[in-house]
């Protein structure tokens, strides 16, 4: 009974209370807003508005109406996004890691969703060593992990840098021990940072230690140390150091997909491919450093 098109430009008209505002906000010239709403009354059978040189205002009619649109649209929206969507359906189980999950993640997350409908979502955000776990239990289908470039069993999604992290300005003296912020052990950031200070000879203090990002990112805005975290997930507050600040060089880390063999293929696959069609793979690798010692992944 009601155009869906209709409806949104009276929306836009009641949003607003002018003609000329709703015309900029839809893209559409001032005559065919007027056309729109005097159709939707047409059809309604009611005055919707009132409109004079200068003002407009809705009518009792016109604001039940207002309630409905809503309504209506939100319904038609819905409806569009299940019909035009895959008829893929079922449960699937993701897990990440939970710093990966801080940036393009739940925008893919999001559009997934949307283009698959009919696909019940679990996502499960905790560190590695903990997905690759459950994943081998068969409690997860998909998991998006951090793996050590040259030990990688995951498709490779992107390789990224390892970087050294602080608040701006943060300064390090070479006579005293590192100020530490790292995962609970055994964790990939962590493995990297006792390795590399070993191997450089700098002595280090654990002024913190976490199970989760939120921990890290707190500990690192609070001043009490630096971490290691990858160079595209640093947040705008923090910074990687410069070379000048004097700590070693961290080496790549490997962003990867593991994949359940015992799950459905059709959804994880739709799945992988939607995260490596986005940017994650977008910046540069530096070079290949030898891989660090074998240790059971983490944060």
């Amino acid at each position: 009974m009601f155009d869906p098109v209709h409806l949104r430009t009276f929306l836009a008209v009641a949003s607003t209370l002018s003609f000329t505002q709703a015309a900029q906000q839809l893209g559409i010239s001032q005559p065919s807003v007027s056309q729109h709403v005097r159709r939707l009354e047409e059809a309604a059978g009611r005055q919707l508005l009132l409109r004079d040189t200068r003002i407009v205002t809705l009518t009792d009619n016109g604001e039940a109406m207002a309630g409905f649109a809503r309504s209506i649209l939100a319904a038609h929206d819905e409806a569009a996004s299940y019909f035009t969507g895959t008829a893929m359906r079922g449960r699937l189980r993701f897990g990440a890691a939970d710093d990966l999950a801080l940036a393009q993640l739940p925008a893919v997350l999001r559009a997934f969703r949307q283009l698959h409908p009919r696909i019940n979502l679990e996502l499960t955000v905790t560190q590695t060593r903990t997905l690759m776990r459950r994943l081998e239990a068969n409690q997860l289908d998909l998991v998006f992990i951090k793996e050590f470039p040259g030990e990688t069993v995951g498709r490779v999604v992107r390789r990224d840098r390892l970087v050294w992290i602080g608040l701006p300005g943060t300064q390090v003296r070479p006579d005293e021990p590192i100020p530490l912020i790292t995962y609970t052990a055994p964790s990939v950031s962590r493995v990297t940072a006792l390795r590399v200070l070993a191997e450089s000879g700098r002595s280090w203090k654990i002024t913190c230690k976490t199970l989760e990002v939120n921990g890290v990112l707190a500990a690192a805005r609070a001043g009490i140390g630096v971490a290691v975290f990858p160079s595209s997930l640093v947040p705008a507050d923090l910074q990687a150091l410069p070379a000048s600040v004097g700590l070693p060089e961290l080496g790549d880390i490997d962003f990867t997909l593991l994949s359940n063999p015992r799950s459905p293929v059709e959804p994880v696959e739709a799945l992988t491919s939607a995260i490596l069609g986005q940017p994650f793979a977008a910046r540069p690798a530096t070079p290949a450093v030898s891989p660090p010692p074998q240790a059971p992944p983490g944060g």
